[in-house]
């Protein structure tokens, strides 16, 4: 549609019959009571925000095709005490994004600095909406987003605020994320963050391509290495495995490539369905991009993972002295994009 037509004028009684954000609550079933946000580009990109998980999101379809892998819990009801060995999992209900952090990325752990959970506690942590903005077709003014401050720490000890917001443009299959993680107390705070995006069926089938580039790293080593191996097409996705049925998965650690603007691109693409994904994001910001492999019968999902570190948890990053320490009152800033389109060309040209 040509937004800068007024032809919309004589057509159009309500911007939402074009797109928007619409606001709710679930009523049923394990996430019972939990707010949520629509969001409609009016391009054929639709998705769920889930405001008490840290304004993740769950649901997201491109025309009629689904994109992401939700978990068979689906939308779960925050537990924000869940950060405890791999009590995670029994609030992970997969979905297009799973914020891990913002102190801890990887397994469960203990060291003199204390003891870890599974991807800590910030997706089970419930935002503050402070602004949701609509877009307005009167007076041309495409622009919509939500904003909100999402807490996590306790008092007396490490406080973080993640300040996020999600923007789109009427008309543009495009999602503009802006985090800001501050250091709110007055204690240094140890600080890793993973953006932890899960694709699923029919984006992800039998010969969908896996787009990045950049050195890499098997996570898993000797005979737990199958598929992260030189020679492989671990770029071009399997049909489901029995052996990944349970807890079979893999994963590679990649030092992802950048443009001389310091943008790294990852993406998928499925030339059967016509549909291109593509993530963007600052290689300053989030040098690593995890790739996680899990093709189980009924849980067939991959993951496009960018983070400040790959998630091998707090104790090996400061053993190696890669850990960000936040002073009291500091800032550090993330910018993620997704394009949607039927040819990776198209998104990045």
């Amino acid at each position: 549609m040509d937004y800068l037509n007024k032809d919309w004028l004589t057509k159009v009684s309500n911007t939402a019959q074009v797109g928007g954000i619409e606001t709710s609550i679930l009523d049923n079933g394990l996430g019972r009571g939990s707010r949520i946000a629509w969001v409609n580009t009016g391009a054929g990109f639709r998705f769920k925000v889930l405001l008490d998980r840290a304004m993740d999101i769950s649901d997201a379809a491109y025309n009629q095709y689904n994109l992401s892998w939700i978990s068979r819990l689906g939308v779960t009801a925050p537990q924000p005490l869940a950060n405890q060995g791999t009590n995670w999992l029994h609030t992970f209900g997969g979905g297009l994004l799973v914020t891990c952090g913002l102190t801890h990325v990887g397994g469960p752990e203990e060291d003199a600095y204390g003891t870890r959970g599974l991807h800590d506690q910030i997706s089970n942590c419930a935002a503050e909406i402070i602004q949701i903005k609509q877009p307005d077709l009167m007076t041309g003014d495409r622009e919509m987003f939500i904003s909100g401050i999402i807490k996590q720490g306790h008092p007396l000890g490490v406080n973080l605020e993640l300040r996020r917001t999600i923007r789109c443009i009427l008309g543009e299959p495009t999602l503009y994320l802006t985090d800001e993680v501050v250091n709110v107390g007055n204690i240094d705070a140890p600080h890793m963050l993973l953006y932890h995006f899960n694709f699923g069926y029919p984006l992800i089938d039998k010969g969908t391509e896996l787009l990045w580039e950049g050195d890499w790293s098997a996570r898993e080593k000797g005979e737990n290495n199958k598929i992260f191996k030189e020679g492989n097409s671990f770029k071009i996705c399997q049909s489901p495995l029995a052996a990944h049925n349970g807890a079979g998965e893999e994963a590679a650690f990649i030092d992802i490539a950048y443009d001389t603007d310091y943008v790294s691109l990852c993406g998928i693409q499925n030339k059967n369905l016509g549909i291109a994904l593509a993530l963007t994001f600052d290689k300053r910001q989030l040098p690593w991009l995890t790739n996680w492999q899990h093709w189980g019968v009924g849980e067939y999902v991959t993951g496009l993972e960018p983070g400040t570190n790959p998630p091998i948890g707090q104790r090996k990053v400061r053993e190696t002295n890669d850990l960000i320490i936040l002073k009291p009152y500091e800032r550090k800033k993330y910018e993620l994009r997704i394009d949607l389109s039927n040819s990776i060309e198209k998104i990045t040209k």
